[in-house]
């Protein structure tokens, strides 16, 4: 596409026929700009003070000052904004119960990365009925961040727009880099001036020199095209981003999540780094076989990695939804309440039970 495109601030500018520009783009559709989006739905003075102090106790784990477990928990991705309340609320009440052991942060994902075409997430259709309403999608996303921070959890996300952050990144304590995305030159980039701690995975491959490249990029000075909250386009200019880690998931070789791995992952990290980089266990995906009966398996392999006090963990990602399994989901069939439809989670019961054990180490290694 080409800006080229003739038309006036405010419209719809169209197609130019015959000309070099846009054949294959069928419309320009205007949307609010972040700085309006932010007016529309701003964040209290409570809900910052949330994210301002999830993002200060990562770090904190990241440097060793604080010796909970940071875990990242919640839905694959988020398709009703009603259950993600629901399962908002009820997270909170457990995380009251594990504070002193655990750092919990709700998994609010609403992009999905495709490997060929599906639903890309809330954001993009949040109708999950095909139209693509993606202006209301931002609208429905940064609400759901705001009543998860209204209960008191930080949030988390994945980050695969480069332009999506700047309608929700105050909102947003941690954030991933997908596999898909970790070896993307933008997405190094765009790290490098996020104010969150960032844990960038593994290649699909199960390689984590990708990983490791990632970090040593976002950790660096960028400048790089983007647009700022009225919507410009803009050079941004970036200092780098100190808050930076390794997410490993397993990949097409098998699962990673060994001692071995770990810890030649936070040494490597370390050395990119120079200061202490501890890794996270995403306990899904690759290192699960995507089969969710599987996340507690990797889990029991963390923990017993975890009493021994000179380990590299920072903590564990788990995928949970209300109900436990998956669904496929159609445009024309109603879906069952509670129930992910992208990646198959563990059910609530299950995410009690594993959280209590997270807790319960941490706990014995004190």
């Amino acid at each position: 596409m080409s800006s080229s495109t003739e038309h006036t601030v405010g419209s719809a500018p169209q197609p130019t026929g015959g000309d070099l520009d846009d054949r294959h783009v069928e419309s320009f559709e205007p949307i609010a700009t972040p700085a309006e989006l932010r007016a529309e739905l701003p964040a209290s003075d409570a809900q910052r003070a949330v994210v301002r102090t999830g993002r200060d106790e990562i770090a904190a784990a990241l440097r060793g000052d604080d010796e909970r477990m940071v875990v990242v928990v919640g839905p694959c991705s988020i398709h009703d904004p009603g259950l993600a309340h629901e399962y908002a609320e009820r997270l909170r009440i457990l995380r009251d119960e594990v504070a002193d052991s655990l750092i919990v942060v709700m998994r609010t994902y609403f992009e999905k990365p495709r490997t060929a075409i599906g639903w890309k997430g809330l954001i993009y259709d949040p109708s999950l009925d095909g139209t693509s309403d993606a202006s209301r999608g931002l609208r429905t996303a940064r609400q759901v961040l705001l009543d998860a921070t209204a209960t008191g959890l930080p949030c988390a996300v994945e980050v695969l727009d480069t332009i999506t952050p700047q309608y929700q990144a105050d909102l947003v304590s941690w954030a991933a880099i997908g596999a898909r995305t970790v070896e993307s030159q933008v997405h190094r980039q765009l790290s490098s001036g996020l104010s969150m701690p960032i844990g960038f995975k593994n290649g699909t491959d199960g390689s984590i020199g990708g990983a490791i490249n990632a970090l040593s990029a976002a950790i660096a000075p960028h400048a790089f095209f983007g647009i700022d909250g009225v919507g410009r386009t803009t050079v941004v200019r970036t200092t780098g981003n100190p808050d930076v880690h390794v997410v490993l998931r397993g990949g097409t070789d098998g699962p990673n999540f060994d001692a071995e791995t770990v810890a030649e992952a936070g040494r490597l990290a370390a050395e990119v780094t120079g200061h202490r980089r501890p890794v996270m266990v995403d306990c899904s995906h690759a290192n699960s076989n995507k089969d969710h009966r599987r996340q507690s398996i990797v889990l029991d392999d963390v923990l017993s990695q975890w009493r021994h006090t000179d380990n590299r963990l920072l903590g564990v990602m788990i995928e949970s939804n209300l109900e436990p399994g998956r669904q496929d989901w159609s445009p024309d069939r109603p879906l069952e309440y509670g129930v992910s439809i992208t990646d198959a989670c563990v059910g609530w019961d299950e995410t009690e039970q594993l959280l209590h054990r997270c807790a319960e180490a941490v706990a014995a290694r004190r």
